[in-house]
């Protein structure tokens, strides 16, 4: 469709604004991943209803033939390029950036509220949503609802999808409803109503119940899963219970548009301490890890030496972001400078934090931990004060910006950067992924949620570099064969999207697959919401599309 005439129609409906600038095209052009992708559109809705006229325009378009789609877009931090078309682009974050309610259990934003944002207001009712992704001071509401985020308090809180109550979504026809948990006397009502949302909510039942064995065994079992459609978490077979909102959950947008979310948490325990282990390879976590666990520390987080030296060598940016009096922080970081000048620097830094409601339970929980893994015979500190954890916690939190922002000549590129496996089988798998990587001549960082076996691994490239994109690509098939070797998941927190759509079928069997398509086609008939994420996916498509800039 000519770009003058769809921008003038549009105006004409959306109350909010609509450009087809450069500028604004640029910015939504990327995310965090490889890809490059320039909308036709970008579009910043005032609210829902023009939400709910946008899809509802483009769903008469793609109905007269007119190649045409939705994608939604919040903050774009996402690392698979889950926000990313040629078509139409809705950035959230401009006007719908809203908390509609905070309550002492629950609150209510809209998807282009930051994490920061909304953190601040639940604080101030005395609870936290606790699966913030590292990315907590950039990523917002939809992008985290939509990737079914994780991070690293889900070693003891688990992901998004629990904190979930309820959606406020837009349809692909443009009919709007609530999803939330329905049994009993509401669950029939839905599926008597001659609505868009009753016509869903009968086949999507009607889908689960027919397979409800063969979903529950196709089940990932690893801790985190990020990766398909969550259709064996849809209906409870026990309290014959149906909740949609746990498929649109991680869907990206690619089932409904989300206009605002209803989410609960929990209330922070008010005091911890770190133990921090400094491992020479990363062979010995599959030692150390499980041992470690033995101990429930409330998270388990880890950062690489190549993450150490950069944040050493930019220590201005971290003390920046850290907040603090440039000499005291000084001080504070002459053991980790002393380290980088002798090139003592570990392989990965263990970082396990415990907390509790007194100082004194903490300190004990610590003293524990630590008396027992000092039988391992490496260097372990623990910490006296939050204020000296908080250095740790800024490296670990803020590695993968500075990695994009820092490195001359290279780029981040996310694409092994999310696998998850079972914690038993880490002795095992480590070495054979260690086998994997000594074939390639690569740099790259390891940092992740090692209490969950979640790994982000992320090669630094030239781009430009002949055979880097073959390179990738033969990195991406051995090392997911040997995650799906050990039951794991491609992606424990970021999702499919371009990058990894089109792996699905090794991860799941072919019936599983047809039973994603299936979904899709009863949510998105005419497939205008954000299409080949998820399902029906191009890796030609996506690879031809990397960002070389």
């Amino acid at each position: 469709m000519e770009t003058s005439l769809l921008l003038s129609e549009l105006k004409a409906i959306i109350s909010g604004d609509v450009s087809a600038l450069d500028v604004d095209r640029e910015k939504a052009a990327r995310d965090t991943s490889l890809f490059y992708l320039k909308p036709q559109i970008v579009v910043y809705p005032q609210n829902k209803e023009d939400i709910v006229k946008l899809v509802r325009y483009v769903y008469i378009k793609k109905s007269e033939g007119i190649d045409i789609s939705v994608t939604m877009r919040a903050a774009g931090t996402c690392m698979t390029g889950g926000p990313l078309s040629e078509s139409i682009v809705v950035d959230t974050t401009k006007y719908m950036n809203h908390v509609l309610s905070t309550t002492e259990t629950e609150a209510t934003a809209e998807p282009g509220v930051y994490y920061r944002d909304l953190e601040k207001e639940t604080l101030a009712k005395g609870w936290l949503m606790p699966s913030y992704p590292a990315s907590r001071e950039l990523a917002a509401i939809g992008g985290i609802v939509s990737n079914n985020s994780g991070g690293e308090k889900t070693l003891t809180y688990g992901k998004t999808e629990k904190y979930v109550q309820s959606l406020s979504v837009v349809f692909a026809n443009g009919e709007e409803d609530s999803l939330t948990a329905l049994r009993e006397e509401k669950l029939a009502a839905k599926l008597e109503e001659q609505t868009e949302s009753g016509r869903i909510h009968r086949e999507v039942l009607a889908l689960v119940k027919e397979n409800y064995d063969l979903l529950q065994k196709a089940k990932p079992t690893v801790t985190k899963n990020s990766s398909g459609y969550y259709l064996w978490n849809v209906y409870d077979k026990a309290t014959e219970t149906l909740d949609l909102s746990k498929l649109v959950v991680g869907s990206q947008g690619t089932l409904a548009c989300i206009s605002s979310a209803t989410l609960t948490g929990v209330k922070p325990q008010t005091h911890s301490r770190m133990l921090v282990m400094f491992v020479p390879s990363t062979t010995q976590l599959g030692e150390i890890i499980p041992k470690l666990l033995e101990h429930k520390p409330e998270t388990l987080e880890s950062y690489d030496d190549h993450t150490f030296k950069i944040a050493i060598k930019f220590f201005k940016d971290i003390a920046i972001r850290m907040g603090g009096n440039m000499f005291t922080l000084g001080l504070q970081f002459l053991p980790e400078f002393w380290m980088a000048l002798t090139g003592g620097v570990p392989k990965i830094i263990l970082m396990a934090e415990f907390a509790g409601d007194t100082e004194e339970s903490v300190e004990q929980q610590v003293k524990v931990a630590y008396e027992d893994m000092k039988k391992f015979n490496l260097p372990i500190k623990m910490t006296h004060s939050q204020s000296e954890s908080k250095k740790y916690w800024t490296f670990r939190r803020e590695s993968f910006n500075l990695l994009r922002q820092k490195l001359q000549g290279y780029r981040t590129a996310p694409t092994i950067d999310d696998i998850v496996v079972h914690t038993k089988d880490l002795p095992e798998f480590l070495p054979k992924l260690e086998v994997i990587f000594s074939k390639y001549d690569l740099i790259y960082t390891v940092a992740g949620h090692m209490g969950d076996a979640n790994f982000h691994i992320i090669p630094l490239i030239d781009i430009h570099k002949e055979g880097i994109v073959d390179t990738l690509h033969k990195l991406m098939d051995e090392v997911y064969a040997l995650v799906f070797e050990y039951g794991g998941s491609m992606s424990g927190e970021h999702n499919d999207g371009l990058l990894r759509t089109a792996y699905l079928p090794q991860m799941f069997s072919l019936e599983i697959i047809k039973l994603f398509e299936k979904t899709k086609d009863i949510f998105d008939p005419l497939h205008i919401l954000n299409p080949g994420k998820k399902v029906y996916g191009d890796k030609k498509f996506a690879w031809s599309h990397i960002d070389t800039k």
